[in-house]
């Protein structure tokens, strides 16, 4: 039940997270994973987008593509049909079967986050936006498969044209995409946490109030609830937006906030007290002590 009060607390009780620090590290853990859960919402969304337009964008092009075969690995149409270059919003599509172009021509069509792909005369070519993740992945942005690949044993126009236009996302995308989203979102949580941490520990050592960085690890997790919530919000309208940074200041600025009103709570209990104290004569005032 205190995680569940701490919950509250990172929602509508800001001034009372100081507290988040007597929870068990396991339970902070697992809020930073459920923190990730919800950052890795708008990133999951953009992506089944993206295999959703490339999807419909390659059926659009499908009713494009003429008849050919591949014959001794090459590729030949018929009625001599001509080549062609056609854009969509997230394909660039050639059809070369009379050896104009090449591979790197395809490579230099690419434009942003396009894919560039090519059935040119004696070969397949893919080429991927080049980014890191890609490169490791596939030791480079461009795939050429020639026609001699027993992978493309039955590739004709017809064929083709059958599969991409029958081809629909299956089910398990959208959960596969939604784990896979989990682990980067983590990743750049916790290092915007651990910075966070780190300018915690100086302001609270700035004010005397320093209580060991654990500690100060545990309340800012528990700080950055509402950050996190506002950047997925923020992200679902605007995917281009960034929101380590805000995530890193706002959270700060939280936990600064609670560090305010925790001090100033215990400096009233500390009055109360005292003044209870001094009504019993059991103590006295600072005046009093002055005038004996």
């Amino acid at each position: 039940m205190l995680y569940l009060t701490n919950v509250k607390r990172s929602l509508f009780k800001l001034d009372q997270l100081q507290e988040a620090k007597k929870m068990n590290l396991g339970v902070v853990i697992f809020h930073l994973l459920l923190l990730s859960f919800v950052l890795a919402i708008p990133i999951s969304l953009q992506v089944i987008q993206v295999f959703s337009t490339i999807q419909d964008d390659g059926k659009e092009i499908a009713q494009k593509i003429p008849d050919f075969t591949i014959e001794e690995g090459v590729l030949v149409t018929k009625d001599d049909a001509e080549g062609f270059i056609y854009q969509t919003d997230s394909i660039i599509f050639t059809f070369d079967p009379e050896g104009k172009r090449t591979a790197d021509d395809i490579s230099k069509d690419m434009l942003g986050n396009f894919l560039s792909i090519g059935l040119l005369q004696k070969e397949l070519v893919v080429t991927l936006p080049a980014t890191e993740n890609i490169n490791l992945l596939f030791g480079s942005n461009q795939l050429t498969i020639p026609y001699t690949s027993t992978q493309l044993n039955d590739l004709t126009g017809k064929n083709l044209r059958e599969r991409i236009l029958e081809n629909e996302m299956p089910w398990w995308l959208a959960p596969l995409t939604f784990l896979i989203a989990i682990y980067p979102a983590f990743l750049s949580l916790i290092i915007t946490i651990a910075i966070a941490t780190l300018f915690a520990n100086l302001f609270s050592r700035m004010r005397g109030r320093y209580d060991g960085f654990l500690n100060n690890f545990k309340i800012i997790v528990f700080c950055s609830t509402v950050p996190v919530i506002i950047t997925t919000l923020i992200n679902l309208l605007n995917p281009s937006f960034i929101g380590d940074t805000f995530i890193l200041i706002a959270s700060v600025f939280i936990f600064l906030f609670s560090l305010n009103n925790h001090s100033n709570k215990k400096k009233i209990i500390y009055e109360k007290i005292q003044g209870i104290l001094i009504g019993q004569g059991l103590c006295y005032s600072a005046e009093e002590e002055k005038e004996e």
